[in-house]
């Protein structure tokens, strides 16, 4: 429990560390340059993952791409403390379902009260200016999509880490799959003096450090507990995300966010007992 709350807070970080850079192009490219050095140098010590378990990498890979897209336009329209919570508490809901179906693991009573409670409190996030105007729905929308984006890998991931020798082989397949196409896009569509201004490049390759960190203490832990309480308890993040919004963009807290947000926390840790 510890090391998966551990790594939502981790997450939380280098998505803020994501969103106040200017360029999250240039973000993602560096993130990706942390990720393929991290996949390739693991993989160095562990070699490849189980032949089983490289579908299911390869389809991670190309999920966890769209989540970044999805991810990079969430924080263009919308607030970080509005964005990130739509987003990642939108996953528990449908890895919950999903869990049920593809890996025959059911939830207690308790978990069936934490989703209603969790959708509860998304439906509370999306309305936290008080109502939905039409300048909230593009950031809305693209948060939800990133959302079914998160439990779509995963779920992916849960399976595939599971039919691998190890979850670090497995955790360092899909970085180096994943690592080099935001940053060949970059390469492409940018000028390279854009990365090596020191603020950027330093900011980029922390925010790429972390989310291995993070991600990588997620897979370990899927293969040691269920893939819906995994989720629930890595998304306690929404909590560290709404600190982080007002802190560092001087987004307003609000009591109705910070309600909405409390909301979502105990829905996900319902799920989770």
């Amino acid at each position: 429990m510890l090391i998966v709350i551990g790594a939502g807070i981790l997450h939380a970080s280098w998505n803020a560390i994501t969103k106040g850079l200017d360029d999250r192009l240039v973000a993602f490219a560096l993130i990706g340059v942390a990720a393929t050095a991290g996949g390739g140098i693991t993989l160095l010590f562990t070699g490849m993952p189980y032949r089983a378990a490289i579908p299911f990498a390869l389809a991670s890979a190309v999920v966890h791409v769209a989540y970044q897209i999805g991810l990079m336009a969430s924080y263009r329209v919308g607030a970080f403390n509005q964005a990130y919570p739509i987003a990642r508490g939108t996953s528990p809901l449908v890895v919950a379902l999903g869990a049920y179906v593809f890996a025959n693991e059911h939830l207690s009573a308790f978990a069936l009260g934490g989703v209603v409670l969790l959708a509860f409190g998304l439906m509370s996030l999306a309305l936290s200016s008080g109502r939905l105007s039409s300048r909230d729905w593009p950031a809305v929308a693209a948060a939800l999509l990133t959302g079914l984006t998160i439990a779509t890998y995963t779920l992916v991931d849960g399976m595939g880490v599971r039919r691998a020798h190890d979850p670090y082989a497995y955790a360092g397949l899909i970085f180096l799959l994943q690592g080099p196409v935001f940053t060949a896009a970059a390469l492409v569509r940018r000028p390279l003096s854009t990365w090596t201004r020191t603020s950027v490049l330093s900011k980029g390759l922390t925010a790429g450090v972390l989310s291995l960190v993070a991600y990588g203490a997620v897979l370990w832990a899927q293969t040691r507990a269920p893939l819906a309480e995994v989720a629930a308890l890595r998304e306690t993040s929404v909590v560290a995300a709404a600190v982080i919004g007002t802190m560092f963009f001087s987004e307003r807290f609000g009591r109705r966010r910070v309600a909405a947000a409390v909301v979502v926390a105990a829905g996900i840790i319902l799920i989770a007992t």
